[in-house]
């Protein structure tokens, strides 16, 4: 007898094996966590060169096939070469050149003019520092002289405080001092380990580049052989928009944040704060983590300048509010528009929840995260609903009470208290009384 295989059998085969390796998964994160977790910064510790490649690769494309579509291309059609697959090859190598170029130029202009700056200004901050801690104390003992009331206050705070404090440098940072020069060598091990691995996957990026189609192609080749046309349909259309949602929101907050800095450069420059260019490249790197980056910034900027000259740290804080003001209202929405589609509240919460598990890159890149979550959520929420012939915009069930059978909204009514039997009789006894 012929066994006829039916493609069923491969369906129950391989959710059985989905199931096992999830429970299996599932108890490595209950009881083996350290391990899990130790297995995976491992990994990627080895990978970290062709992630970097990947997440440079994608970066770049933007820049790329604008210089590809709007330059090179009309250059080939202009000279009348013909679009073969050997010329087509030329002209993707002459784009990545082109492109690579362009962002080496950019690069080393930009870090050219800013480094130098803003070594100098770490040098002189250095070298000045107990000036500057002179100039803040004499300052606060002048405010202090001005105000009794707050004198007394700040003296009961430093004796009840300074020996805790005197105590807790005792017990605790000194005996860890080794353990802190250790953790600083490394440190400074990780950062060049970091910047080689961004060198091999700047390298790593170029092959990306050159290849990026065939890449997109064996991805939806993937695709379309794991599922049915419709679902292979599907899931290419959901990368798409992951795709658009992400280089939309981290493109925009990168030029953002450049014009943010520029502005405040130059009205630091105009007022005349200490350290303009340093302080500026703080506001603008940080700048990138919506909602928290104008405050991480901006807090110890304001520091920095409160040491060397307290009147330009108060009209530096009111510079920073104008311009963060002007960043939320109208420059962010024109260059960022609705990227994401999140209100406050989840912008808020994303930057929160991958804030704490992943750091500063998660506060970058929590917000376009869950904004393609949230959309897939949202995405299959109005399709279950559509498949019940109900409404899909959110403003109708804000106010519906219960939904009718033939589908019509009846509004909520809060339902009327009533009164206790002895407080209706006590009314009719008042009622009575007051009639005679």
């Amino acid at each position: 007898m012929k066994f006829k295989f039916e493609k069923k059998y491969l369906y129950w085969g391989l959710t059985a094996f989905l199931v096992i390796v999830a429970s299996i998964l599932f108890y490595y994160i209950l009881f083996h966590r350290s391990s899990l977790s130790y297995g995976i910064k491992t990994f990627l510790g080895i990978a970290m060169p062709i992630i970097d490649g990947f997440i440079l690769a994608y970066l770049m494309t933007p820049v790329l096939n604008k210089i590809e579509k709007y330059i090179i291309k009309p250059l080939y059609v202009k000279a009348k070469i013909p679009l073969t697959d050997k010329s087509k090859r030329r002209m993707r190598g002459l784009s990545i050149l082109v492109t690579v170029v362009l962002i080496l130029i950019i690069c080393y202009e930009f870090f050219g003019l800013i480094i130098p700056e803003v070594v100098r200004s770490i040098q002189s901050i250095i070298f000045q520092f107990p000036i500057y801690i002179n100039n803040l104390t004499n300052w606060a003992l002048g405010l202090m002289k001005n105000n009794p009331d707050l004198e007394e206050t700040v003296n009961g705070l430093i004796t009840q405080y300074s020996p805790k404090l005197l105590e807790y440098f005792n017990t605790n940072l000194l005996p860890h001092i080794n353990e802190l020069v250790k953790t600083l060598s490394m440190s400074v091990l990780s950062i060049f380990k970091a910047l080689w691995n961004f060198v091999i996957g700047f390298i790593i990026s170029i092959y990306v580049l050159g290849s990026k189609e065939k890449f997109a192609g064996q991805a939806k080749k993937i695709a379309y052989a794991l599922f049915d046309r419709k679902a292979g349909n599907e899931v290419i259309s959901n990368f798409r928009f992951i795709h658009s949602t992400f280089i939309g929101f981290i493109g925009g907050k990168i030029v953002d944040s450049i014009i943010i800095g520029i502005i405040c450069f130059v009205c630091t420059s105009i007022i005349g704060t200490p350290y303009a260019i340093l302080v500026s490249v703080i506001i603008g790197v940080t700048n990138v983590i919506p909602f928290f980056g104008p405050w991480i910034g901006g807090i110890p900027s304001a520091l920095l300048v409160l040491m060397v000259d307290p009147m330009h740290a108060l009209y530096f804080t009111i510079l920073i509010l104008i311009i963060q003001q002007f960043d939320g209202n109208i420059l962010g929405p024109k260059i960022l528009g609705d990227s994401t589609g999140l209100s406050g509240f989840w912008v808020i919460f994303a930057i929160t929840i991958f804030g704490g598990l992943f750091g500063v890159p998660g506060m970058v890149v929590g917000v376009p995260i869950f904004a393609v979550f949230y959309a897939g959520v949202r995405a299959s929420v109005n399709k279950m609903l559509r498949k019940k012939e109900l409404p899909t915009d959110i403003q109708p069930y804000m106010t519906v009470g219960q939904i009718e059978e033939s589908k019509v909204f009846t509004e909520y009514v809060p339902p009327v208290k009533k009164k206790k039997k002895k407080e209706e009789s006590s009314d009719n006894e008042i009622s009575d009384s007051e009639s005679k």
